[in-house]
């Protein structure tokens, strides 16, 4: 069977509608364009003016549609899920990774956190969704695609049972980095999980009490915490993760991360890897020149997070 002949070839799912008591999925036609932002939305973006998808009325599927169709395509083999503390060096990671032809490179798919984040479906049917929107985001459109690798939101290790039990064989990979650095590359341009009330906080497992008489900042420290915390609890009774420290530097978490996953790229496509790693994480055509930030500390209570970051540091697999 191959895609190419396929009716849905180069459509994929990309948006979870509710209405009216009702799910549905809007899909959006992609022509040649190859995952190659540094997110999955600006490539959506670029679809947008593909006569396809500028139509007044939009290509939409039920739920039940989308499970069956995605078996009807071949997808490339799924090799990880990555998860991350934010700032911490994945964004380089996946632009790394696509460039290999060989690698379908997914990254922070906003339909991945719909699904993720959904209280319509029941555990079983979120299970065969997520399964399903992986496939269809992870067919094979061009002859050279192998892999699959899918970057997830932060906030998503949270959901790291869940998707084992999905994923039972899959190697997962946590991407880490000290996290004064990240809570200082968040004081220069806040994500938006750092900022009270954005995302729900319990998404990160943080009760109204946690927050009541915290500053802004020291907000952002707790949800660093809450991500180190599973982190480590999610490492420590694992028995197919590996830890990815940013701080050792991006070229040995590119070798450890292809060397868990047990895939053997040709030497040119390791170059290209390589050479991706000079380059700025979100601007391919502006030189990476290291992270700067102000001296002056951050007027943050690092005691908890930092000694989790050290434990993480630590840590040895516990079966």
């Amino acid at each position: 069977m191959e895609n190419i002949n396929h009716p849905l070839s180069n459509w994929i799912p990309y948006k979870l509608i509710e209405k009216d008591n009702n799910v549905y999925f809007e899909w959006i036609y992609l022509a040649d364009i190859k995952y190659a932002e540094p997110f999955f939305d600006e490539t959506i973006s670029k679809c947008k003016s593909y006569a396809y998808n500028s139509q007044s009325f939009k290509i939409v599927s039920t739920v039940e549609n989308l499970i069956d169709w995605s078996k009807e395509l071949i997808s490339a083999e799924l090799k990880s899920l990555v998860f991350h503390v934010s700032r911490c060096g994945s964004t380089m990671l996946s632009q790394s990774l696509a460039t290999s032809s060989e690698n379908i490179m997914v990254s922070e798919a906003p339909i991945i956190d719909e699904i993720l984040r959904s209280n319509t479906f029941n555990s079983d049917k979120k299970a065969d969704l997520f399964k399903a929107v992986i496939a269809l985001l992870g067919q094979k459109r061009f002859l050279e695609q192998k892999n699959l690798i899918i970057k997830l939101d932060a906030w998503h290790i949270f959901n790291a049972d869940f998707l084992r039990s999905i994923f039972p064989e899959i190697p997962f990979a946590l991407l880490y980095r000290n996290p004064i650095e990240v809570l200082k590359s968040h004081q220069k341009r806040t994500g938006m999980h750092m900022v009270p009330n954005v995302l729900p906080s319990n998404v990160f497992g943080i009760s109204a009490k946690e927050i009541e008489k915290i500053s802004f900042h020291q907000y952002g420290a707790l949800v660093l915490e809450k991500y180190f915390k599973a982190f480590l609890g999610f490492y420590e009774t694992d028995k197919n993760v590996t830890k990815l420290n940013y701080n050792e530097g991006m070229k040995k978490v590119i070798e450890k991360f292809i060397s868990f996953i047990n895939v053997n790229y040709h030497h040119d496509e390791l170059e290209k890897m390589y050479e991706r790693l000079n380059k700025h994480s979100k601007n391919e055509n502006a030189v990476f020149k290291g992270d700067f930030f102000k001296e002056e500390s951050l007027q943050i209570d690092f005691t908890q997070v930092s000694l989790l970051h050290e434990k993480l540091n630590n840590a040895l697999i516990e079966i």
